[in-house]
């Protein structure tokens, strides 16, 4: 990614890992009575999302047609932050997302809320979406503003320490990349 390149993501984000949070509960309901029969009926989307993930290869046809050459691209397999880590370092920028640009799944939204967890952070650090994470030129930006799978989140900066997010009530709050790590011991 170049400095002021546009970070977009598709579909939505924070489903998987909410759904693995029902997984998790029902299996402790299982486990403290075997003969209870799991509750997913309310939550066949997010579960769905965690036990048969998609590879959204739908995109790069859609961007292919619509002339746009992303200039950096990830699998949101680590979580939104840990991802947006892997870009930057390999792109040597920082970044600037906001929060109220990052879409997420309502059932997950409402979930995480059920799980007294921030809808934000399961998004933030979850992972396992397997949506797309990349940079566009501005120049591309007018070519996939209406796609409706397509969010533009942020941008990316030549301040390569400075990672952030703007929160939906202005604040300024540095991220930190807290998901998977592959390569650690």
């Amino acid at each position: 990614a170049k400095t002021n390149d546009i970070i977009c993501v598709t579909g939505d984000l924070g489903a998987a890992y909410t759904g693995l949070q029902v997984l998790e509960r029902e299996k402790q309901v299982y486990l403290a009575n075997p003969d209870m029969q799991p509750d997913l009926g309310k939550y066949e989307y997010i579960v769905g999302r965690q036990l048969k993930p998609e590879a959204r290869t739908d995109i790069v046809f859609d961007l292919e047609e619509a002339g746009v050459k992303p200039t950096a691209m990830i699998d949101v397999s680590d979580g939104l932050a840990s991802d947006l880590f892997h870009l930057a370092k390999q792109s040597n920028a920082g970044f600037r997302i906001y929060e109220d640009k990052v879409p997420v799944d309502q059932q997950a939204f409402q979930t995480a809320i059920e799980f007294k967890l921030d809808p934000i952070t399961c998004v933030l650090n979850g992972g396992e979406d397997y949506e797309l994470l990349f940079a566009i030129d501005q120049a591309d930006q007018e070519k996939i503003k209406n796609h409706p799978d397509i969010h533009m989140i942020g941008y990316f900066h030549e301040r390569t320490s400075e990672h952030i997010m703007i929160t939906k009530q202005g604040n300024t709050v540095p991220l930190r990349a807290q998901g998977w790590d592959h390569f650690s011991s």
